[in-house]
Order: C-alpha cells, then structure tokens, then sequence
C-alpha cells in the first residue's frame, strides 16, 4: 500500500505553519536525496555533505513561518541549502574567496548573452550531464551551482535565479560560461 503524501509541497508547508510538525516529515522525504546530492556536487564531501543538509533542514523548519506557501517551496529550500552551502565553502577555505564586489554577470549581463534561455543551444542535457559529472570540481563555485540546479535538479532559469538572487539574465551569463569552460576541459 502507497502511503506517500500526494499533497503539494506549499499546502504541506502550510500545515507546518499551523503546528503540524509531523508534516514536516513529507517535506524531508521528498527532498533529502535531491538535497545531499546537491550538496555532494556543490561540496564533493560526502559526510560534511549529509550533516550540511541536516543544518538546512533544521533551518527550515525553524523558519519554516517566513515561507510563503503562495510561492514554490522547492526554490524557497534551495536558497536556505545555497546559503549554508556557501558559508561551508568559505569556513573552508583559509584564503579570501575568489568573489569581486562587482560581480560583471550581474552588472553586464548582456555582454555575452540575452536575458532568453539560450544556454543549451549548443548541448543537449544528456550530454552535459555526463560531461559536468567528471568535470564539476575543475569549474568555479561561480558557475557550477547554476549548471548542477539546471541540468541535475531541473530548475528553470527563474528557478535558480531565486537561489542565487541574481537576475535571469545572469543565469544564462553563467550556464554559458559554465558550458564554455567545460568546452575546455573536455578532450575533442
């Protein structure tokens, strides 16, 4: 017998907030491996990967009356995993992160690419899955978070541009130079 919870995630969140906690539980199920295995391409740790996700779980639950269930919960989550994922990355490193005030993507987006969701005009999504799985580590934080949340964990570019608080237009910035990079890495 199928005992999953068919509810939408938002009506699930909404039961949270009216002090359902056991409700939260759905919440963890249907997210916990598309949260570690993001965490694992983010980080490529897998024990820091699955205590990390633990924290963003507990951070959502905890905050769990900020969300706002007439939006999408999926991108709500994913912002509080960037978020805690970011501060690991920079406890870990003992030098300054490689991150400039002003960040040209955001500021000159059109430099390189339209605000339209052009990025895999030149690649089909299968074939960039297999070239991101060897090649992710080897491609800046930068870059890589967009191609992971795009090709593994199919968010659209406003999807991710929710995550990452940068406009659309900067995701296509970064999804192209992300696929120029592996362009490079890649032997023809």
């Amino acid at each position: 017998m199928d005992t999953r919870d068919e509810r939408r995630d938002e009506e699930v969140a909404a039961d949270v907030q009216r002090g359902d906690a056991d409700a939260f539980r759905a919440l963890v199920d249907r997210y916990e491996q598309k949260m570690v295995r993001y965490a694992r391409r983010f980080l490529f740790a897998g024990d820091e990967a699955k205590d990390l996700v633990q924290e963003v779980f507990i951070k959502a639950y905890v905050n769990i009356q900020s969300f706002d269930t007439d939006r999408r919960f999926s991108p709500w989550l994913y912002r509080i995993a960037h978020n805690e994922f970011v501060n690991a990355l920079k406890k870990k490193k003992k030098e300054r992160m490689n991150i400039s005030i002003f960040d040209l993507d955001v500021l000159f987006p059109s430099l390189t690419l339209t605000a339209r969701e052009t990025a895999d005009s030149g690649f089909n999504r299968h074939e960039m899955k297999k070239m991101l799985e060897g090649s992710l580590e080897r491609i800046p934080e930068k870059y890589r978070e967009p191609l992971v949340l795009y090709y593994f964990d199919d968010m659209d570019y406003k999807e991710i541009a929710d995550v990452l608080r940068v406009p659309v237009s900067t995701v296509g910035v970064r999804l192209q130079r992300g696929k120029t990079m592996l362009r490079k890495l890649i032997p023809q």
